[in-house]
C-alpha cells in the first residue's frame, strides 16, 4: 500500500487518520457515556470525566494532523463519478466534521477553564483559556453536550452515506478508505 494518496486509493497515512480519529472519538464518546454507570464522587466517574478530557484534547491535537494530509494530498478519484450535487454535499459534510472534530474538544477546554477545573493532558495540566466563570462555563457544557448529540448523528450520517455509496451507487467511495487487502 501506498503511503501517500494515489488517483484511486486513499493512502496508509490517510486511511489510518481517518480510522485511528473514528476510534478516538467512539471511545471520547463512550468515556464520558460510561461514567454514568457510577455515582457520582467516585474515583471511577471521576477517571473515566478524565479520559473524556484528554482523549478530546488527543482529538484536537490530531484533527490537525489530519487536515494537513488532507490539503497537501490528492482526493482519490470516485468512479463512478457522483454528480455535482452529491460533490457538493459531501464536502460540506466532511466540513462540518472538521468543524466538530477543532470544536467540540476547544469547547470542552472553555468549559474545564470557566468552571475552575484542572485541564489533563495525560502527563500535564494544560492553563485555562479563559478565567473562571461559572455562568459561562454553564452555558458551554450545554453547548458542548448538544454538540456531542450533533456529533452522533453527523458521524452516523457519515457512515450511512458510506454505505449508500458502496450498496446503493455501487461506486469505490468505501472501498477508497480501507485498507487494501
Amino acid at each position: 500500500m501506498d503511503w501517500i494518496n494515489t488517483n484511486q486509493r486513499y493512502g496508509f497515512l490517510s486511511i489510518a487518520m481517518h480510522w485511528v480519529m473514528f476510534l478516538l472519538i467512539a471511545v471520547t464518546f463512550a468515556s464520558i457515556e460510561l461514567r454514568e454507570l457510577f455515582e457520582k464522587g467516585t474515583e471511577m466517574r471521576d477517571d473515566f470525566k478524565s479520559w473524556h478530557f484528554m482523549l478530546g484534547l488527543t482529538v484536537l491535537t490530531l484533527v490537525s494532523l489530519r487536515l494537513l494530509l488532507s490539503v497537501t494530498q490528492k482526493t482519490p478519484t470516485i468512479t463512478p463519478t457522483p454528480k455535482a450535487l452529491q460533490q457538493s454535499l459531501a464536502k460540506v459534510v466532511h466540513g462540518i466534521l472538521y468543524f466538530f472534530m477543532f470544536f467540540m474538544p476547544i469547547i470542552g477546554w472553555l468549559v474545564l477553564s470557566g468552571a475552575g477545573k484542572v485541564i489533563p493532558f495525560y502527563a500535564w495540566t494544560l492553563p485555562a483559556l479563559i478565567s473562571e466563570n461559572k455562568e459561562l462555563a454553564d452555558f458551554l457544557k450545554e453547548v458542548h453536550e448538544t454538540g456531542g448529540l450533533i456529533g452522533y448523528w453527523l458521524i452516523g450520517l457519515h457512515a450511512l452515506a458510506a454505505l449508500f455509496h458502496h450498496y446503493v451507487l455501487k461506486d469505490n467511495t468505501l472501498l477508497r478508505m480501507l485498507p487494501k487487502k
